[in-house]
């Protein structure tokens, strides 16, 4: 196995220093993806990479384009490096780090399987992100007739990249807040198993969230749905899956 860390970010000047020296420990390779970012946001991303360029490749994006396009860029770049595996994990803080020494040694154990995270949130997080989780897991429990994937949302997972491979080399991937729900859906489709684990969830250290509650929610809803549809033809295959 040969995994990287693939960093999607999007204006988190004030919290992707603080990720990146906590990623440093762990003495893998890493892409930051500047998505179309602020002059700002790509000096901090900029002297980052000069900083740590032993270990920081930083790929920038022209325009920004949502943060599947900069994760699935990041992904491509992987794999041209040799890489088998990736870590996405989000620029602003909110995922505990330490956790990446538990997701490596499930994916050792179960090396063609997704890694998925599954978030254990303190009390204050809002009532309203919780219970539209809880709308979009049921969905993919019915678009997977599984309840293999415990959470669809977590932006912090372990990616086999022969099978991401082989997915975006014929399916479009959605690119903004709907990439992590479609991708998860459409590898458990192609036969990826995944392992869950529990980690913990915080307010990100900036505070900034790109999280925009009309247009994302749409947007994710016209994901449900399309999933659904894509869903219907494959009902015997998931069937059979299931309930092997």
């Amino acid at each position: 196995m040969k995994t990287c860390i693939v960093v999607p970010v999007y204006n988190h000047e004030d919290a992707i220093s603080r990720v990146v020296e906590k990623l440093k420990v762990f003495e893998l390779p890493c892409f930051l993806i500047n998505d179309g970012s602020s002059l700002q946001c790509a000096q901090v991303l900029e002297d980052c990479a000069k900083r740590e360029s032993s270990w920081l490749t930083l790929i920038t994006r022209p325009e920004n384009s949502g943060k599947g396009a900069a994760v699935i860029d990041g992904f491509k770049a992987a794999r041209l490096l040799g890489f088998s595996h990736a870590i996405q994990i989000d620029a602003d803080g909110q995922h505990d780090i330490n956790d990446i020494a538990v997701f490596l040694a499930a994916s050792k154990q179960h090396p063609k399987a997704m890694i998925l995270g599954k978030p254990l949130f303190d009390p204050s997080a809002p009532k309203s992100r919780l219970y539209g989780r809880r709308v979009t897991n049921f969905w993919i429990a019915i678009n997977t007739l599984s309840l293999q994937i415990a959470d669809g949302m977590c932006g912090f997972r372990l990616y086999p990249l022969a099978a991401v491979a082989e997915l975006i080399a014929t399916t479009p991937i959605a690119k903004r807040m709907d990439f992590d729900i479609d991708i998860v859906v459409r590898l458990y489709w192609q036969g990826v198993d995944t392992i869950n684990i529990q980690t913990a969830v915080q307010y990100p250290y900036d505070g900034v969230s790109h999280f925009k509650m009309w247009r994302d929610n749409v947007m994710i809803s016209i994901a449900h749905a399309k999933l659904f549809f894509g869903m219907l033809p494959r009902l015997p295959q998931l069937l059979k899956r299931h309930w092997r």
